[in-house]
């Protein structure tokens, strides 16, 4: 018996410390998959840079009666970005959506919303956002005035970008940088006046996006 308890603890205190072995393993590879971020935007790498649609999504988001407010999102985009740190103002930056594309966790209602009353996606299957002129804020902020081009209307919108970092990726080993975007347009002045008392006038659009340079 006293044998049979002996290979027990054995067993057990082997167990143990292969566990913590692996443990150890695991948060060494998990730290050395972690690249070290540059978020200072003069230093980034100038390049054309392509969107890396396995690390990116569109949000847009509408008050709904001053309840709550409507969160949705567009599954198929596209973004171009030429990214000169050194000139930021010669940087360019184009958005293309597929209107088409609409999700909002309800089928039937996406496609309601993709008919003629509102989005009138048929006609207008894209939504274009093309930059102007790109500026660094004093906050490390990029300031992108740039033309929207929604439902046939073209009006001039401003962009909010923040870089979240810099760096190559140890997994793709690419250069890789993230940014987190965002603009607010109000709907009517692209003739989208449906329920403007029920449904806010203000539109805001999120973008969160990795970019690699080929």
């Amino acid at each position: 018996m006293k044998h049979s308890n002996q290979k027990q603890q054995d067993y057990e205190s082997c167990r143990a410390w292969l566990l913590i072995s692996i443990l150890f393993l695991t948060s060494s590879c998990v730290s050395w998959l972690q690249p070290t971020l540059n978020q200072d935007i003069v230093e980034i790498q100038a390049g054309e840079y392509k969107l890396d649609k396995d690390h990116a999504a569109l949000l847009f988001k509408i008050n709904h009666m001053g309840f709550s407010s409507y969160v949705g999102r567009f599954n198929e985009f596209d973004v171009s970005l030429d990214f000169d740190p050194n000139n930021i103002e010669n940087s360019r930056i184009e958005a293309i959506i597929d209107m088409r594309s609409i999700d909002v966790n309800n089928p039937e209602f996406a496609t309601k919303l993709g008919g003629t009353a509102w989005l009138d996606s048929q006609r207008f299957p894209q939504a274009v956002f093309r930059s102007l002129a790109v500026k660094k804020t004093d906050d490390e902020q990029l300031l992108v005035r740039g033309e929207l081009t929604f439902l046939g209307t073209t009006k001039e919108v401003t962009m909010m970008a923040k870089l979240n970092g810099a760096a190559n990726n140890p997994l793709t080993r690419q250069y890789t940088l993230g940014f987190t975007a965002n603009l607010r347009f109000k709907r009517p002045n692209f003739g989208l006046n449906k329920f403007i008392l029920v449904v806010g006038d203000e539109v805001d659009i999120y973008i969160h996006s990795e970019f690699q340079c080929p």
